[in-house]
C-alpha cells in the first residue's frame, strides 16, 4: 500500500474544512481534482472516508482514524524538514502547545519571552485548552506538547512532571472566611464565586469538584484573567478559588486574604505531555528543558545554550 503525502495533507485540509471546495483551496487544487484524489486514497484504503452532501463533508468513522494517523505522518514529515534545515539545532521551527488556564496565563509567558528573544527563528502557538483536550491533541498530532495541571491519564503518552500548582481560596478583608486557617470546599459554596470564562480549564475543574459534592457553584461574574478575578474579590465582589502564584502575586497590590484549601485535590502536580520526547524537534526539546531543566537532565534532553557559553 502506497500513500502519497500531499494526498494525506489535502485530506487533512479538506477534513479541517467546513467543505470540500475549501479544503480543496487551501491545498491549490481544484474540487474536482481534490475530488478525484480523494476517491483515489478511499479505492486504495478500500473505505469510504467521507460523507458528502449540499452542507458540506463531514467524516466517516474510517475517515476519523486516516486523520489521526495522517496528522501524524505530516508532524514528523514537518520534524524531519525542521531538523535538516538547522541540522537539529534549537535555532528554528515552530512549536505548537497546548496547555491549562494556569500555565497560559501565569508562567508560561515569561518563560516564551526569554526563550523566544533568543531565538529569532522560532515561532509559536500556544492554546489555552481543557484537559482532556490536551492530551487528546497530543495523541493524535495536532500539538507537539501538552501542559496541564493534576492527575494525568495519558496511555501511550510521556509525562514529565515538572513543578507544584496549588489552590488556595482568594477573599476580600473582613470577610467571614479570612479568619479560617483553612476551608473546605463545600464552605465556600455558600457564598458567590468570580470565575474564569467559560471554557477555562480551571473553572471547569472545580465545577467538576463541586458536581461531585451535589452543589452548586453561584458565580457572580465570569471574567478574563487572573489579575480580574483578584480586582473583583477585593471591590467586596465575591470570593474565588485561584492559582497561589497568582493570589500572591496579585496580594502584594491588593487587598485580598488568601486561605489554604483543606481539599486533596487543591495541590497538584504539573506535567508535560508528549509522545516521544526524543522524537521532537530540536526547538520543542530546548523548550522543555527550558521550562524543565531537572526533567531533561533525568531524560537526556539537551539543555538550551545560554548566552555567553553560561
Amino acid at each position: 500500500m502506497h500513500f502519497d503525502l500531499a494526498d494525506l495533507r489535502l485530506f487533512i485540509h479538506i477534513a479541517e474544512s467546513p467543505s470540500l471546495t475549501q479544503g480543496a483551496r487551501r491545498a491549490h487544487l481544484s474540487p474536482a481534482a481534490a475530488s478525484a484524489r480523494i476517491k483515489a486514497l478511499e479505492g486504495q484504503l478500500d473505505s469510504r472516508l467521507l460523507y458528502r452532501d449540499s452542507r458540506g463533508v463531514e467524516l466517516t468513522p474510517a475517515g476519523h482514524k486516516l486523520l489521526q494517523h495522517a496528522r501524524l505522518i505530516m508532524r514528523q514529515v514537518d520534524y524531519l524538514k525542521s531538523e535538516f534545515a538547522e541540522y537539529g539545532t534549537d535555532s528554528a521551527g515552530h512549536i505548537r502547545i497546548f496547555a491549562n488556564t494556569t500555565a497560559v496565563t501565569e508562567f508560561l509567558p515569561e518563560v516564551l519571552a526569554g526563550f523566544l528573544a533568543e531565538r529569532p527563528g522560532v515561532t509559536v502557538d500556544l492554546q489555552e485548552r481543557l484537559s482532556r483536550d490536551i492530551v487528546r491533541g497530543v495523541l493524535d498530532g495536532s500539538t507537539d506538547m501538552g501542559i496541564i495541571a493534576g492527575p494525568v491519564q495519558a496511555e501511550g503518552l510521556q509525562v514529565l512532571h515538572f513543578s507544584t500548582d496549588r489552590l488556595l481560596l482568594a477573599v476580600p478583608v473582613g470577610h467571614p472566611l479570612a479568619g479560617e486557617a483553612q476551608v473546605t470546599l463545600r464552605q465556600t459554596l455558600a457564598y458567590q464565586h468570580i470565575g474564569l470564562h467559560e471554557g477555562s480549564t480551571l473553572l471547569t475543574f472545580l465545577r467538576d469538584q463541586v458536581e461531585k459534592l451535589g452543589g452548586q457553584l453561584s458565580l457572580r461574574i465570569q471574567v478574563s484573567s487572573f489579575e480580574a478575578v483578584c480586582r473583583m474579590i477585593e471591590a467586596g465582589v465575591g470570593i474565588g478559588i485561584i492559582p497561589e502564584s497568582a493570589a500572591r502575586r496579585h496580594s502584594r497590590t491588593m487587598q485580598l486574604a488568601l486561605v489554604t484549601l483543606d481539599e486533596p485535590w487543591a495541590v497538584r502536580e504539573r506535567s508535560i505531555l508528549v509522545r516521544e520526547l526524543d522524537a521532537l524537534p530540536g526547538s520543542v526539546r530546548a523548550l522543555i528543558a527550558t521550562l524543565a531543566p531537572d526533567v531533561a537532565a533525568e531524560t537526556n534532553v539537551a539543555q538550551p545554550l545560554l548566552p555567553n557559553g553560561g
